[in-house]
């Protein structure tokens, strides 16, 4: 079947000298893999089309293995984002998250959208780090594994101050924190962070600066909680805390 899509590249593989397998992620058909011929040869008209995290039109034949990719027309290349390290390891995180999350080939605007989203403000030099934090609380919700952020989850007390506990997934309130002993406390800005972040729509974002110490508090409940529930281990990842490690003014 010929198809022509929207779509955004969330991973290329080389296959042999001169070809590569591309997964696009589409607007209309999700997640699709497909074989771009000569797609590694500088002439090719293929060439700046599969680039990772490259935004564009594409014509390709589906049938029941790997597509084949005919054509692409760029529509943005994301340029300023992979002009600058830091920018292109949080927006590579992104993707491999995505690529992670969904295995299979469903549709979903609602994802296209938001992966749309967090490449553009990447690339308008927003900060990525924070755009990262938002992403991955919004992909809690898409693999299943969605944290208890609107009250305590032992006893269900809205009202803070509150801890935040990885064995019991989600809040605790001080009454019950005795359940969890490693529990830690949870600064009320952060947990209406977490609780935006999960519920807003990306196209609504504006300036946002967080504190360092607010960025460092996300960081630790988010990271611990992947690790926990998701059993993901991602290239990505251990290269953006290398470079953190590296140069921790740049976060």
């Amino acid at each position: 079947m010929l198809t022509k899509d929207e779509g955004i590249v969330i991973r290329t593989v080389d296959y042999g000298e001169t070809n590569k397998i591309v997964t696009l992620f589409t607007r209309a058909g999700g997640k699709v893999a497909v074989f771009g011929r000569g797609a590694k040869k500088t002439r090719s008209t293929l060439a700046s089309v599969t680039q990772l995290f490259t935004y564009g039109s594409y014509l390709f034949f589906l049938g029941s293995g790997l597509g084949t990719m005919r054509q692409g027309e760029m529509i943005d290349s994301f340029r300023r984002l992979r002009e600058d390290l830091y920018r292109t390891a949080y927006a590579s995180y992104i993707v491999e998250l995505l690529d992670k999350v969904t295995e299979d080939q469903s549709p979903d605007p609602f994802l296209f959208e938001l992966l749309y989203q967090c490449l553009h403000y990447i690339d308008e030099e927003r900060d990525p780090e924070v755009i990262m934090f938002i992403f991955q609380t919004k992909m809690l919700h898409v693999a299943g594994i969605r944290p208890e952020l609107n009250g305590c989850s032992r006893c269900g007390h809205r009202d803070g101050p509150f801890l935040f506990s990885i064995v019991e997934g989600g809040l605790l309130c001080e009454r019950c924190q005795r359940v969890d002993p490693r529990a830690w406390p949870v600064a009320d800005v952060v947990v209406k962070l977490l609780r935006l972040f999960s519920s807003f729509a990306m196209n609504r974002l504006g300036q946002i600066s967080l504190k360092p110490e607010t960025k460092k508090a996300l960081k630790t409940i988010l990271d611990n909680y992947y690790e926990e529930y998701s059993g993901l281990r991602m290239k990505s990842k251990r290269f953006l805390d290398q470079l953190e490690r590296m140069d921790p003014g740049t976060s």
